[in-house]
């Protein structure tokens, strides 16, 4: 048996990368998915049909996750069109890299409004009908750059490191509802960023790692995946880090 078999989830930032990974990975394992961007595009459409290739059922929801009525409206798309709500992964997630002292308001603003106030408001959405069925698991995206910090990123890095902050508590809010709330420590991905580094840069990250590589979209996906199935219902209020071994 699939792993997600008739469950449905919700993956946020699911154009590309990480989102997309994850959405295919659930649709593989029976999911049902709803998957959703700020906006549309041609990423977007390809998303959904590697979706319907895998054989699963999908739909979209289009809106920014730090809208209260976008994620209202995902959270009901999704029960709508599968009748549950049984998975959210908080993915969506932007960056605005700058040193401090040339950082402006609206690179700070908008990055903790995206990456914290767009988990706020898609877990709170998502807890009010995972508490009526009395189960569900909410994942966040996390980044070791919360564990070790990196130069231009203090924006980055306070929204990365809230957001364990936020899991472990609303883990403890949620367990007596057997809703189970996790978070990822996500490593030095090869995604669209990584891939316009320097090779110069991209080397020393990599010499820092003990695999000796960066890490695939799709490996961050298997762990979402064990977060999401029955093989977790005893972990609750964890990040589990997915570095390599890079940052330990």
């Amino acid at each position: 048996m699939k792993l997600l078999e008739g469950k449905t989830a919700l993956v946020t930032g699911a154009s590309r990368g990480i989102g997309r990974a994850v959405a295919v990975e659930f649709a593989k394992q029976g999911a049902n998915l709803v998957v959703n961007a700020s906006r549309a595009s041609a990423e977007m459409d390809e998303t959904v049909e590697l979706i319907k290739d895998a054989g699963a059922q999908v739909i979209t929801s289009i809106g920014s996750v730090d809208q209260e009525e976008s994620a209202r409206a995902m959270v009901g798309a999704a029960v709508e069109t599968f009748g549950s709500l049984d998975i959210l992964v908080n993915n969506a997630g932007i960056t605005r890299d700058k040193p401090l002292m040339m950082m402006k308001e609206e690179d700070f603003d908008d990055v903790i409004s995206v990456n914290l106030r767009g988990t706020y408001q898609c877990s709170r959405e998502a807890a009010r009908q995972m508490m009526k069925q009395r189960s569900g698991r909410i994942i966040q995206v996390s980044s070791i750059s919360a564990l070790s910090g990196r130069p231009g990123q203090c924006n980055y890095a306070a929204s990365k490191s809230a957001l364990v902050g936020f899991t472990k508590s609303l883990a403890r809010e949620l367990g007596k509802f057997n809703v189970l709330v996790n978070a990822l420590y996500v490593g030095v991905i090869d995604t669209d960023l990584t891939k316009k580094m320097p090779a110069a840069a991209k080397k020393t990250i990599t010499a820092n790692i003990p695999l000796g590589r960066v890490g695939t979209p799709e490996e961050v996906a298997g762990p979402c995946v064990f977060l999401g199935s029955d093989l977790s219902t005893f972990v609750n209020g964890t990040t589990i880090n997915i570095s390599g071994g890079g940052y330990v």
